[in-house]
């Protein structure tokens, strides 16, 4: 799995968010906390081009905010950034159908 660095301040809900999405998947990460250290706003600002927390990095690339990390999440390039699998769809063969052969019961 490819490294996440979360550049994060404290009162920052969009931060909460990204982090929260990334406890969800399991996604260990690194966080800067750059509420009162300048110093780590000024590498923030160098390595993503921007001045908003927060900034989230996967594999040392910049991949935006709380926003982009929640579309790439929905769009599924997120697990691909990650370097991990996404879970696979059922095929429509695969699909359980809930009911022993013969029993005629359905699914709820």
């Amino acid at each position: 799995m490819n490294h996440v660095e979360v550049y994060t301040k404290d009162y920052c809900p969009y931060c909460k968010r990204a982090k929260a999405l990334l406890d969800a998947k399991g996604v260990p990460y690194t966080e800067f906390d750059v509420t009162h250290d300048p110093e780590g706003q000024r590498t923030m600002r160098e390595r993503s081009g921007r001045r908003t927390v927060p900034q989230v990095f996967i594999g040392g690339r910049p991949v935006g905010g709380s926003d982009d990390l929640a579309a790439l999440a929905e769009s599924g390039a997120l697990d691909r950034l990650l370097g991990v699998a996404a879970p696979a769809a059922p095929h429509d063969g695969d699909a359980p159908t809930g009911r022993a052969s013969g029993d005629g019961g359905s699914t709820h």
